[in-house]
Protein backbone atom coordinates (compact mmCIF):
# COMPACT_ATOMS: atom_id res chain seq x y z
CA UNK A 1 0.00 0.00 0.00
CA UNK A 2 1.89 3.04 -1.23
CA UNK A 3 -0.77 5.71 -0.65
CA UNK A 4 -0.45 8.54 1.85
CA UNK A 5 -2.62 6.68 4.36
CA UNK A 6 -0.40 3.60 4.05
CA UNK A 7 2.76 5.61 4.60
CA UNK A 8 1.23 7.23 7.70
CA UNK A 9 0.44 3.79 9.12
CA UNK A 10 3.96 2.55 8.42
CA UNK A 11 5.49 5.60 10.14
CA UNK A 12 3.11 5.22 13.08
CA UNK A 13 4.08 1.55 13.44
CA UNK A 14 7.77 2.46 13.30
CA UNK A 15 7.57 5.02 16.12
CA UNK A 16 5.10 2.83 18.03
CA UNK A 17 7.66 0.01 18.17
CA UNK A 18 10.54 2.41 18.85
CA UNK A 19 8.57 3.79 21.80
CA UNK A 20 8.03 0.26 23.12
CA UNK A 21 11.71 -0.62 22.69
CA UNK A 22 12.70 2.64 24.38
CA UNK A 23 10.50 1.73 27.34
CA UNK A 24 12.13 -1.71 27.49
CA UNK A 25 15.54 0.02 27.42
CA UNK A 26 14.66 1.82 30.66
CA UNK A 27 14.96 -1.54 32.47
CA UNK A 28 17.97 -2.95 30.64
CA UNK A 29 20.45 -0.44 31.96
CA UNK A 30 20.35 -1.79 35.49
CA UNK A 31 21.33 -5.43 35.88
CA UNK A 32 19.94 -5.65 39.38
CA UNK A 33 16.56 -4.41 38.23
CA UNK A 34 15.87 -2.26 41.30
CA UNK A 35 16.03 1.08 39.47
CA UNK A 36 15.10 2.39 36.06
CA UNK A 37 16.04 5.18 33.67
CA UNK A 38 13.69 8.16 33.70
CA UNK A 39 15.43 9.34 30.52
CA UNK A 40 14.31 6.31 28.53
CA UNK A 41 10.77 6.54 29.90
CA UNK A 42 10.61 10.15 28.67
CA UNK A 43 12.14 9.14 25.31
CA UNK A 44 9.38 6.53 25.03
CA UNK A 45 6.73 9.20 25.69
CA UNK A 46 8.24 11.49 23.01
CA UNK A 47 8.34 8.65 20.47
CA UNK A 48 4.71 7.88 21.35
CA UNK A 49 3.84 11.51 20.62
CA UNK A 50 5.56 11.27 17.22
CA UNK A 51 3.64 8.04 16.52
CA UNK A 52 0.40 9.90 17.28
CA UNK A 53 1.37 12.72 14.92
CA UNK A 54 1.67 10.10 12.16
CA UNK A 55 -1.61 8.40 13.11
CA UNK A 56 -3.75 9.05 16.18
CA UNK A 57 -3.79 5.33 16.90
CA UNK A 58 -0.11 5.75 17.92
CA UNK A 59 -1.01 7.22 21.34
CA UNK A 60 -2.14 3.75 22.50
CA UNK A 61 1.55 2.83 22.93
CA UNK A 62 1.48 4.66 26.28
CA UNK A 63 -1.29 2.37 27.52
CA UNK A 64 0.55 -0.66 26.18
CA UNK A 65 3.75 0.41 27.96
CA UNK A 66 1.82 0.76 31.24
CA UNK A 67 0.33 -2.75 30.86
CA UNK A 68 3.74 -4.14 29.90
CA UNK A 69 5.35 -2.52 32.96
CA UNK A 70 2.72 -3.75 35.39
CA UNK A 71 2.14 -7.28 34.16
CA UNK A 72 5.43 -8.24 32.50
CA UNK A 73 8.17 -6.20 34.21
CA UNK A 74 6.60 -6.17 37.68
CA UNK A 75 4.95 -9.59 37.21
CA UNK A 76 1.74 -8.46 38.92
CA UNK A 77 -0.82 -11.25 39.21
CA UNK A 78 -4.10 -9.48 38.52
CA UNK A 79 -6.26 -12.16 40.12
CA UNK A 80 -4.20 -12.04 43.29
CA UNK A 81 -4.29 -8.24 43.29
CA UNK A 82 -8.10 -8.18 42.87
CA UNK A 83 -8.46 -10.74 45.67
CA UNK A 84 -6.33 -8.61 48.01
CA UNK A 85 -8.29 -5.49 47.12
CA UNK A 86 -11.59 -7.26 47.78
CA UNK A 87 -10.40 -8.59 51.12
CA UNK A 88 -8.68 -5.26 51.96
CA UNK A 89 -5.30 -6.91 52.37
CA UNK A 90 -2.79 -4.38 53.58
CA UNK A 91 0.17 -6.16 52.01
CA UNK A 92 -0.48 -4.74 48.55
CA UNK A 93 3.17 -3.85 48.13
CA UNK A 94 3.88 -7.58 47.94
CA UNK A 95 1.74 -7.71 44.83
CA UNK A 96 4.30 -5.48 43.10
CA UNK A 97 2.15 -2.37 42.83
CA UNK A 98 4.52 -0.14 44.76
CA UNK A 99 7.74 -1.86 43.83
CA UNK A 100 10.33 -0.57 41.35
CA UNK A 101 8.67 2.82 40.94
CA UNK A 102 5.70 1.43 38.99
CA UNK A 103 3.28 4.13 40.15
CA UNK A 104 5.82 6.84 39.30
CA UNK A 105 6.36 5.49 35.76
CA UNK A 106 2.63 5.11 35.15
CA UNK A 107 2.17 8.69 36.39
CA UNK A 108 4.82 9.83 33.90
CA UNK A 109 3.02 7.98 31.11
CA UNK A 110 -0.35 9.46 32.12
CA UNK A 111 1.07 12.99 32.29
CA UNK A 112 2.74 12.51 28.90
CA UNK A 113 -0.49 11.19 27.39
CA UNK A 114 -2.51 14.06 28.87
CA UNK A 115 0.01 16.58 27.50
CA UNK A 116 -0.09 15.01 24.04
CA UNK A 117 -3.90 15.05 23.99
CA UNK A 118 -3.92 18.69 25.16
CA UNK A 119 -1.57 19.72 22.35
CA UNK A 120 -3.71 17.78 19.88
CA UNK A 121 -6.81 19.56 21.22
CA UNK A 122 -5.13 22.97 20.90
CA UNK A 123 -4.15 22.26 17.28
CA UNK A 124 -7.26 20.50 15.97
CA UNK A 125 -10.02 21.48 18.41
CA UNK A 126 -12.46 19.24 20.23
CA UNK A 127 -15.20 18.88 17.64
CA UNK A 128 -15.52 15.31 16.35
CA UNK A 129 -15.57 14.77 12.56
CA UNK A 130 -19.04 14.71 11.02
CA UNK A 131 -19.88 11.19 9.88
CA UNK A 132 -23.00 10.01 8.09
CA UNK A 133 -25.06 6.87 8.51
CA UNK A 134 -23.56 5.28 5.40
CA UNK A 135 -20.06 5.55 6.92
CA UNK A 136 -20.90 3.59 10.07
CA UNK A 137 -24.55 2.39 10.13
CA UNK A 138 -24.32 0.57 13.48
CA UNK A 139 -23.35 3.75 15.35
CA UNK A 140 -26.60 5.41 14.18
CA UNK A 141 -28.85 2.52 15.29
CA UNK A 142 -31.44 3.52 17.90
CA UNK A 143 -31.25 0.23 19.79
CA UNK A 144 -28.32 -0.28 22.18
CA UNK A 145 -28.59 -4.02 21.53
CA UNK A 146 -28.24 -3.54 17.75
CA UNK A 147 -25.24 -1.24 18.23
CA UNK A 148 -23.50 -3.61 20.65
CA UNK A 149 -24.08 -6.75 18.61
CA UNK A 150 -22.90 -5.12 15.37
CA UNK A 151 -19.81 -3.60 16.98
CA UNK A 152 -18.89 -7.06 18.18
CA UNK A 153 -19.52 -8.47 14.73
CA UNK A 154 -17.15 -5.85 13.30
CA UNK A 155 -14.52 -6.99 15.82
CA UNK A 156 -14.94 -10.58 14.63
CA UNK A 157 -14.52 -9.46 11.01
CA UNK A 158 -11.29 -7.67 11.90
CA UNK A 159 -10.07 -10.79 13.72
CA UNK A 160 -10.94 -12.90 10.67
CA UNK A 161 -9.02 -10.54 8.36
CA UNK A 162 -5.96 -11.09 10.59
CA UNK A 163 -6.37 -14.86 10.39
CA UNK A 164 -7.39 -15.06 6.74
CA UNK A 165 -6.74 -11.84 4.77
CA UNK A 166 -8.60 -12.99 1.67
CA UNK A 167 -11.65 -10.71 1.61
CA UNK A 168 -9.97 -7.33 1.25
CA UNK A 169 -11.77 -4.18 0.13
CA UNK A 170 -10.68 -0.54 -0.10
CA UNK A 171 -13.99 0.56 1.46
CA UNK A 172 -16.43 -1.34 3.68
CA UNK A 173 -19.12 1.34 4.05
CA UNK A 174 -22.45 1.97 2.27
CA UNK A 175 -24.22 -1.29 2.93
CA UNK A 176 -21.18 -3.52 2.44
CA UNK A 177 -21.99 -5.27 5.74
CA UNK A 178 -25.76 -5.40 6.45
CA UNK A 179 -26.74 -4.78 10.08
CA UNK A 180 -27.53 -7.67 12.40
CA UNK A 181 -30.98 -6.86 13.81
CA UNK A 182 -31.97 -10.05 15.63
CA UNK A 183 -30.35 -12.95 17.47
CA UNK A 184 -31.66 -15.33 14.79
CA UNK A 185 -29.04 -13.98 12.34
CA UNK A 186 -26.51 -16.77 11.71
CA UNK A 187 -23.64 -14.26 11.90
CA UNK A 188 -24.04 -14.32 15.70
CA UNK A 189 -21.83 -17.45 15.51
CA UNK A 190 -18.87 -15.23 14.56
CA UNK A 191 -19.32 -13.18 17.74
CA UNK A 192 -19.49 -16.30 19.87
CA UNK A 193 -16.34 -17.72 18.26
CA UNK A 194 -14.43 -14.47 18.79
CA UNK A 195 -15.30 -14.14 22.46
CA UNK A 196 -14.75 -17.86 23.11
CA UNK A 197 -11.17 -17.52 21.82
CA UNK A 198 -10.52 -14.18 23.53
CA UNK A 199 -11.87 -15.30 26.91
CA UNK A 200 -9.82 -18.48 26.65
CA UNK A 201 -6.62 -16.51 25.95
CA UNK A 202 -7.37 -13.95 28.69
CA UNK A 203 -8.01 -16.72 31.24
CA UNK A 204 -4.71 -18.34 30.30
CA UNK A 205 -2.94 -14.96 30.56
CA UNK A 206 -4.40 -14.31 34.02
CA UNK A 207 -4.74 -17.76 35.60
CA UNK A 208 -1.89 -19.85 34.24
CA UNK A 209 0.56 -21.05 36.89
CA UNK A 210 3.38 -20.63 34.36
CA UNK A 211 4.53 -17.02 34.80
CA UNK A 212 6.45 -17.09 31.48
CA UNK A 213 3.28 -18.13 29.66
CA UNK A 214 1.30 -15.40 31.45
CA UNK A 215 3.77 -12.72 30.42
CA UNK A 216 3.91 -13.74 26.72
CA UNK A 217 0.13 -14.07 26.42
CA UNK A 218 -0.33 -10.72 28.20
CA UNK A 219 2.12 -9.02 25.84
CA UNK A 220 0.53 -10.62 22.76
CA UNK A 221 -3.01 -9.70 23.85
CA UNK A 222 -1.84 -6.19 24.75
CA UNK A 223 -0.44 -5.63 21.25
CA UNK A 224 -3.56 -7.23 19.75
CA UNK A 225 -6.25 -5.32 21.70
CA UNK A 226 -4.87 -1.97 22.92
CA UNK A 227 -3.91 -0.45 19.48
CA UNK A 228 -7.36 -1.46 18.20
CA UNK A 229 -9.30 0.38 20.93
CA UNK A 230 -9.55 3.77 19.08
CA UNK A 231 -11.29 1.95 16.20
CA UNK A 232 -13.68 0.03 18.46
CA UNK A 233 -16.46 2.68 18.69
CA UNK A 234 -16.27 2.34 22.49
CA UNK A 235 -14.95 5.85 23.17
CA UNK A 236 -16.22 7.75 20.14
CA UNK A 237 -17.90 7.13 16.80
CA UNK A 238 -15.51 6.26 13.98
CA UNK A 239 -16.11 6.92 10.28
CA UNK A 240 -15.81 3.35 9.01
CA UNK A 241 -17.19 -0.14 9.48
CA UNK A 242 -14.00 -2.07 8.81
CA UNK A 243 -10.70 -0.43 7.91
CA UNK A 244 -7.86 -2.80 7.12
CA UNK A 245 -5.28 -0.19 8.11
CA UNK A 246 -6.35 -0.25 11.78
CA UNK A 247 -5.36 -3.91 12.16
CA UNK A 248 -1.79 -3.23 11.04
CA UNK A 249 -0.56 -2.56 14.60
CA UNK A 250 -2.71 -5.34 16.17
CA UNK A 251 -1.05 -7.76 13.72
CA UNK A 252 2.05 -7.51 15.96
CA UNK A 253 0.07 -9.14 18.78
CA UNK A 254 -1.31 -11.74 16.39
CA UNK A 255 2.25 -12.64 15.31
CA UNK A 256 3.38 -12.96 18.95
CA UNK A 257 0.45 -15.26 19.77
CA UNK A 258 0.92 -17.28 16.57
CA UNK A 259 4.65 -17.76 17.25
CA UNK A 260 4.05 -18.74 20.86
CA UNK A 261 1.33 -21.20 19.83
CA UNK A 262 3.70 -22.73 17.27
CA UNK A 263 6.43 -23.11 19.92
CA UNK A 264 4.01 -24.90 22.27
CA UNK A 265 2.84 -27.23 19.51
CA UNK A 266 6.39 -27.99 18.39
CA UNK A 267 7.26 -29.12 21.93
CA UNK A 268 4.34 -31.54 22.03
CA UNK A 269 4.18 -32.68 18.40
CA UNK A 270 5.83 -35.97 17.49
CA UNK A 271 6.08 -35.15 13.78
CA UNK A 272 7.67 -31.72 13.92
CA UNK A 273 8.46 -31.68 10.21
CA UNK A 274 4.75 -31.76 9.32
CA UNK A 275 4.13 -28.87 11.70
CA UNK A 276 7.02 -26.89 10.20
CA UNK A 277 5.72 -27.53 6.67
CA UNK A 278 2.24 -26.37 7.74
CA UNK A 279 3.62 -23.13 9.20
CA UNK A 280 5.76 -22.51 6.12
CA UNK A 281 2.68 -23.15 3.99
CA UNK A 282 0.70 -20.55 5.95
CA UNK A 283 3.55 -18.06 5.52
CA UNK A 284 3.76 -18.78 1.80
CA UNK A 285 0.00 -18.32 1.34
CA UNK A 286 0.11 -14.99 3.18
CA UNK A 287 3.13 -13.78 1.19
CA UNK A 288 1.34 -14.74 -2.04
CA UNK A 289 -1.79 -12.90 -0.90
CA UNK A 290 0.31 -9.85 0.00
CA UNK A 291 1.93 -9.82 -3.45
CA UNK A 292 -1.48 -10.20 -5.14
CA UNK A 293 -3.02 -7.40 -3.09
CA UNK A 294 -0.04 -5.13 -3.75
CA UNK A 295 -0.48 -5.66 -7.49
CA UNK A 296 -4.16 -4.67 -7.16
CA UNK A 297 -3.12 -1.40 -5.50
CA UNK A 298 -0.93 -0.51 -8.49
CA UNK A 299 -3.90 0.80 -10.46
CA UNK A 300 -7.26 2.28 -9.52
CA UNK A 301 -9.12 0.04 -11.95
CA UNK A 302 -7.74 -3.18 -10.42
CA UNK A 303 -8.29 -1.93 -6.88
CA UNK A 304 -11.90 -0.90 -7.49
CA UNK A 305 -12.81 -4.01 -9.49
CA UNK A 306 -11.29 -6.30 -6.85
CA UNK A 307 -13.87 -4.90 -4.41
CA UNK A 308 -16.87 -5.86 -6.55
CA UNK A 309 -16.71 -9.52 -5.52
CA UNK A 310 -16.03 -8.69 -1.84
CA UNK A 311 -18.64 -5.94 -1.35
CA UNK A 312 -21.22 -6.16 -4.17
CA UNK A 313 -23.74 -4.23 -2.01
CA UNK A 314 -21.37 -1.27 -1.52
CA UNK A 315 -22.59 1.70 -3.58
CA UNK A 316 -19.21 3.43 -3.26
CA UNK A 317 -17.46 0.50 -4.97
CA UNK A 318 -19.77 0.76 -8.00
CA UNK A 319 -19.37 4.56 -7.95
CA UNK A 320 -15.57 4.33 -8.03
CA UNK A 321 -15.57 1.74 -10.82
CA UNK A 322 -17.93 4.00 -12.80
CA UNK A 323 -15.80 7.08 -12.16
CA UNK A 324 -12.67 5.24 -13.28
CA UNK A 325 -14.41 4.16 -16.51
CA UNK A 326 -15.73 7.69 -17.12
CA UNK A 327 -12.24 9.14 -16.68
CA UNK A 328 -11.06 6.74 -19.39
CA UNK A 329 -13.84 7.84 -21.73
CA UNK A 330 -15.97 4.69 -21.46
CA UNK A 331 -19.22 6.50 -20.70
CA UNK A 332 -21.60 3.65 -21.57
CA UNK A 333 -20.02 1.30 -19.04
CA UNK A 334 -19.74 4.12 -16.48
CA UNK A 335 -23.50 4.79 -16.71
CA UNK A 336 -24.20 1.16 -15.77
CA UNK A 337 -22.12 1.36 -12.58
CA UNK A 338 -23.43 4.80 -11.62
CA UNK A 339 -27.02 3.56 -11.99
CA UNK A 340 -26.22 0.57 -9.77
CA UNK A 341 -24.65 2.90 -7.16
CA UNK A 342 -27.83 5.01 -7.11
CA UNK A 343 -30.00 1.88 -6.92
CA UNK A 344 -28.04 0.57 -3.91
CA UNK A 345 -28.04 3.98 -2.22
CA UNK A 346 -30.90 6.20 -3.47
CA UNK A 347 -29.43 9.17 -1.56
CA UNK A 348 -25.96 8.92 -3.12
CA UNK A 349 -25.79 12.49 -4.44
CA UNK A 350 -22.25 12.22 -5.86
CA UNK A 351 -23.29 9.27 -8.04
CA UNK A 352 -26.37 11.21 -9.18
CA UNK A 353 -24.22 14.24 -10.02
CA UNK A 354 -21.71 12.22 -12.07
CA UNK A 355 -24.45 10.27 -13.83
CA UNK A 356 -26.28 13.53 -14.58
CA UNK A 357 -23.05 14.96 -16.03
CA UNK A 358 -22.61 12.03 -18.43
CA UNK A 359 -26.28 12.15 -19.50
CA UNK A 360 -25.88 15.92 -20.09
CA UNK A 361 -22.90 15.27 -22.39
CA UNK A 362 -24.93 12.62 -24.25
CA UNK A 363 -27.73 15.21 -24.66
CA UNK A 364 -30.15 13.20 -22.49
CA UNK A 365 -31.06 16.45 -20.81
CA UNK A 366 -34.41 15.65 -19.19
CA UNK A 367 -33.15 12.63 -17.27
CA UNK A 368 -30.00 14.57 -16.32
CA UNK A 369 -32.20 17.37 -14.95
CA UNK A 370 -34.26 14.91 -12.89
CA UNK A 371 -31.16 13.38 -11.31
CA UNK A 372 -29.48 16.71 -10.55
CA UNK A 373 -32.71 18.19 -9.14
CA UNK A 374 -33.02 15.17 -6.84
CA UNK A 375 -29.37 15.55 -5.77
CA UNK A 376 -29.82 19.18 -4.71
CA UNK A 377 -33.11 18.30 -3.03
CA UNK A 378 -31.34 15.66 -0.91
CA UNK A 379 -28.28 17.88 -0.26
CA UNK A 380 -29.23 21.54 -0.75
CA UNK A 381 -25.64 22.80 -0.26
CA UNK A 382 -24.18 20.57 -3.02
CA UNK A 383 -22.62 23.34 -5.12
CA UNK A 384 -21.34 21.14 -7.98
CA UNK A 385 -24.82 19.65 -8.54
CA UNK A 386 -26.35 23.16 -8.60
CA UNK A 387 -23.82 24.24 -11.23
CA UNK A 388 -24.43 21.15 -13.39
CA UNK A 389 -28.19 21.65 -13.04
CA UNK A 390 -27.67 25.21 -14.30
CA UNK A 391 -25.74 23.91 -17.33
CA UNK A 392 -28.58 21.49 -18.17
CA UNK A 393 -31.22 24.21 -17.74
CA UNK A 394 -29.16 26.51 -19.96
CA UNK A 395 -29.07 23.78 -22.64
CA UNK A 396 -32.86 23.46 -22.30
CA UNK A 397 -33.02 27.26 -22.84
CA UNK A 398 -34.56 27.86 -19.41
CA UNK A 399 -32.23 30.77 -18.79
CA UNK A 400 -33.80 32.28 -15.67
CA UNK A 401 -33.76 28.94 -13.84
CA UNK A 402 -30.18 28.34 -15.00
CA UNK A 403 -29.06 31.74 -13.68
CA UNK A 404 -30.74 31.02 -10.32
CA UNK A 405 -29.01 27.62 -10.11
CA UNK A 406 -25.60 29.17 -10.83
CA UNK A 407 -26.05 31.80 -8.13
CA UNK A 408 -27.20 29.12 -5.65
CA UNK A 409 -23.99 27.18 -6.38
CA UNK A 410 -21.91 30.32 -5.79
CA UNK A 411 -23.84 30.99 -2.56
CA UNK A 412 -22.78 27.58 -1.22
CA UNK A 413 -19.22 27.79 -2.58
CA UNK A 414 -17.97 31.36 -2.66
CA UNK A 415 -14.77 30.59 -4.57
CA UNK A 416 -16.15 28.67 -7.54
CA UNK A 417 -14.38 29.77 -10.76
CA UNK A 418 -15.98 27.10 -12.98
CA UNK A 419 -19.43 28.28 -11.95
CA UNK A 420 -18.56 31.89 -12.77
CA UNK A 421 -17.28 30.66 -16.15
CA UNK A 422 -20.58 28.90 -16.92
CA UNK A 423 -22.55 31.91 -15.67
CA UNK A 424 -20.55 34.02 -18.14
CA UNK A 425 -21.51 31.67 -20.96
CA UNK A 426 -25.18 32.05 -20.00
CA UNK A 427 -24.90 35.85 -20.07
CA UNK A 428 -23.11 35.68 -23.44
CA UNK A 429 -25.99 33.60 -24.86
CA UNK A 430 -28.38 36.31 -23.61
CA UNK A 431 -26.20 39.07 -25.17
CA UNK A 432 -25.55 40.50 -21.68
CA UNK A 433 -21.94 41.16 -22.63
CA UNK A 434 -20.89 43.26 -19.64
CA UNK A 435 -22.30 40.69 -17.20
CA UNK A 436 -20.53 37.93 -19.14
CA UNK A 437 -17.20 39.75 -19.01
CA UNK A 438 -17.62 40.40 -15.26
CA UNK A 439 -18.39 36.72 -14.61
CA UNK A 440 -15.36 35.55 -16.59
CA UNK A 441 -13.18 38.15 -14.87
CA UNK A 442 -14.33 36.74 -11.50
CA UNK A 443 -13.37 33.26 -12.71
CA UNK A 444 -9.85 34.41 -13.63
CA UNK A 445 -9.43 36.27 -10.33
CA UNK A 446 -10.30 33.11 -8.41
CA UNK A 447 -8.32 30.88 -10.76
CA UNK A 448 -5.72 32.84 -12.79
CA UNK A 449 -4.93 29.80 -14.96
CA UNK A 450 -8.58 29.43 -16.11
CA UNK A 451 -7.80 29.30 -19.84
CA UNK A 452 -11.41 28.99 -21.01
CA UNK A 453 -12.50 32.14 -19.18
CA UNK A 454 -9.56 34.14 -20.60
CA UNK A 455 -10.28 32.85 -24.11
CA UNK A 456 -13.97 33.69 -23.90
CA UNK A 457 -13.18 37.24 -22.76
CA UNK A 458 -10.79 37.74 -25.70
CA UNK A 459 -13.23 36.26 -28.22
CA UNK A 460 -16.21 38.28 -26.92
CA UNK A 461 -14.25 41.54 -27.00
CA UNK A 462 -12.95 40.64 -30.48
CA UNK A 463 -16.46 39.86 -31.79
CA UNK A 464 -17.85 43.11 -30.40
CA UNK A 465 -15.10 45.18 -32.03
CA UNK A 466 -13.22 46.06 -28.83
CA UNK A 467 -9.86 45.09 -30.33
CA UNK A 468 -7.68 47.21 -28.03
CA UNK A 469 -9.35 45.80 -24.92
CA UNK A 470 -9.20 42.27 -26.35
CA UNK A 471 -5.47 42.73 -27.02
CA UNK A 472 -4.89 43.97 -23.44
CA UNK A 473 -6.77 40.98 -21.96
CA UNK A 474 -4.90 38.56 -24.25
CA UNK A 475 -1.50 39.95 -23.21
CA UNK A 476 -2.51 39.78 -19.52
CA UNK A 477 -3.57 36.15 -19.96
CA UNK A 478 -0.32 35.17 -21.71
CA UNK A 479 1.73 36.72 -18.92
CA UNK A 480 -0.03 34.40 -16.46
CA UNK A 481 -0.17 31.34 -18.76
CA UNK A 482 2.71 31.86 -21.24
CA UNK A 483 2.66 28.37 -22.80
CA UNK A 484 -1.04 28.03 -23.58
CA UNK A 485 -1.43 27.65 -27.37
CA UNK A 486 -5.17 28.46 -27.36
CA UNK A 487 -4.48 31.89 -25.82
CA UNK A 488 -1.70 32.49 -28.39
CA UNK A 489 -4.21 31.66 -31.13
CA UNK A 490 -6.92 33.99 -29.77
CA UNK A 491 -4.49 36.90 -29.31
CA UNK A 492 -2.96 36.27 -32.76
CA UNK A 493 -6.43 36.67 -34.33
CA UNK A 494 -6.91 40.01 -32.56
CA UNK A 495 -3.45 41.27 -33.59
CA UNK A 496 -4.12 40.23 -37.19
CA UNK A 497 -7.33 42.28 -37.26
CA UNK A 498 -5.36 45.21 -35.78
CA UNK A 499 -2.90 44.83 -38.72
CA UNK A 500 -0.02 43.89 -36.40
CA UNK A 501 0.91 41.16 -38.84
CA UNK A 502 4.45 40.39 -37.71
CA UNK A 503 3.52 39.86 -34.05
CA UNK A 504 0.39 37.97 -35.07
CA UNK A 505 2.44 35.67 -37.33
CA UNK A 506 4.90 34.93 -34.49
CA UNK A 507 2.07 33.92 -32.13
CA UNK A 508 0.37 31.75 -34.79
CA UNK A 509 3.63 29.91 -35.49
CA UNK A 510 4.26 29.42 -31.76
CA UNK A 511 0.73 28.04 -31.31
CA UNK A 512 1.17 25.69 -34.29
CA UNK A 513 4.48 24.47 -32.87
CA UNK A 514 2.69 23.60 -29.61
CA UNK A 515 -0.30 22.02 -31.39
CA UNK A 516 0.61 21.22 -35.02
CA UNK A 517 -2.58 19.24 -35.78
CA UNK A 518 -5.08 22.07 -35.14
CA UNK A 519 -6.67 22.81 -38.52
CA UNK A 520 -8.05 26.19 -37.35
CA UNK A 521 -4.55 27.38 -36.42
CA UNK A 522 -3.27 26.75 -39.95
CA UNK A 523 -6.48 28.13 -41.48
CA UNK A 524 -6.34 31.43 -39.57
CA UNK A 525 -2.60 31.82 -40.22
CA UNK A 526 -3.40 31.36 -43.91
CA UNK A 527 -6.03 34.16 -43.64
CA UNK A 528 -3.37 36.38 -42.03
CA UNK A 529 -0.92 35.70 -44.88
CA UNK A 530 -3.75 36.26 -47.38
CA UNK A 531 -4.44 39.73 -45.89
CA UNK A 532 -0.75 40.46 -45.60
CA UNK A 533 -0.12 39.56 -49.22
CA UNK A 534 2.10 36.51 -48.61
CA UNK A 535 0.02 34.42 -51.01
CA UNK A 536 2.35 31.42 -51.34
CA UNK A 537 2.52 30.95 -47.55
CA UNK A 538 -1.26 31.48 -47.39
CA UNK A 539 -1.76 28.70 -50.00
CA UNK A 540 0.55 26.36 -48.06
CA UNK A 541 -1.31 26.76 -44.76
CA UNK A 542 -4.76 26.59 -46.40
CA UNK A 543 -3.73 23.22 -47.83
CA UNK A 544 -2.41 21.96 -44.49
CA UNK A 545 -5.66 23.08 -42.79
CA UNK A 546 -7.84 21.31 -45.40
CA UNK A 547 -5.71 18.18 -45.10
CA UNK A 548 -6.27 18.12 -41.33
CA UNK A 549 -9.97 19.01 -41.60
CA UNK A 550 -11.50 18.92 -45.11
CA UNK A 551 -14.80 20.26 -43.73
CA UNK A 552 -13.25 23.28 -41.93
CA UNK A 553 -15.83 26.12 -42.21
CA UNK A 554 -14.78 28.96 -44.49
CA UNK A 555 -11.34 27.51 -45.23
CA UNK A 556 -12.31 25.92 -48.55
CA UNK A 557 -14.00 29.13 -49.75
CA UNK A 558 -10.95 31.23 -48.77
CA UNK A 559 -8.66 28.71 -50.46
CA UNK A 560 -10.71 28.87 -53.68
CA UNK A 561 -10.60 32.69 -53.60
CA UNK A 562 -6.82 32.56 -53.19
CA UNK A 563 -6.43 30.11 -56.08
CA UNK A 564 -8.48 32.36 -58.37
CA UNK A 565 -6.39 35.33 -57.32
CA UNK A 566 -3.17 33.40 -58.00
CA UNK A 567 -4.50 32.32 -61.42
CA UNK A 568 -5.32 35.96 -62.28
CA UNK A 569 -1.84 37.05 -61.21
CA UNK A 570 -0.29 34.31 -63.34
CA UNK A 571 -2.33 35.43 -66.38
CA UNK A 572 -1.26 39.03 -65.87
CA UNK A 573 2.34 37.90 -65.47
CA UNK A 574 2.05 35.77 -68.58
Amino acid sequence: VAGIVGRADLLCALFFLLSFLGYCKAFRENKEGHTFSIFWVLVSVVLGAIAMLCKEQGITILGLNAVFDALVINKINLLELIRKLLYKDKALENAGLLRKGLLFRITLLMCGGTGILYIRWRIMGTGPPAFTEVDNPASFADSLFVRAINYNYYYSLNAWLLLCPWWLCFDWSMGCIPLIKSVSDWRIIALAALWFCLIGLICQALCSEDSHKRRILTLGLGFLIIPFLPASNLFFRVGFVVAERVIYLPSIGYCILFTYGFSLLSKQAKKKKILAVAVLGILLINVTRCALRSSQWRSEEQLFRSALSVCPLNAKVHYNVGKNLADKGNQSAAIKYYREAVRLNPKYVHAMNNLGNILKERNELHEAEELLSLAVQIQPDFAAAWMNLGIVQNSLRRFEEAEQSYWTAIKHRKKYPDCYYNLGRLYADLNRHIDALNAWRNATVLKPEHTLAWNNMIILLDNTGNLAQAEAVGREALELIPNDHSLMFSLANVLGKSQKYKESEALFLKAIKANPNAASYHGNLAVLYHRWGNLDLAKKHYEVSLKLDPMAPGTKENYNLLRRKLEQLQKKGG
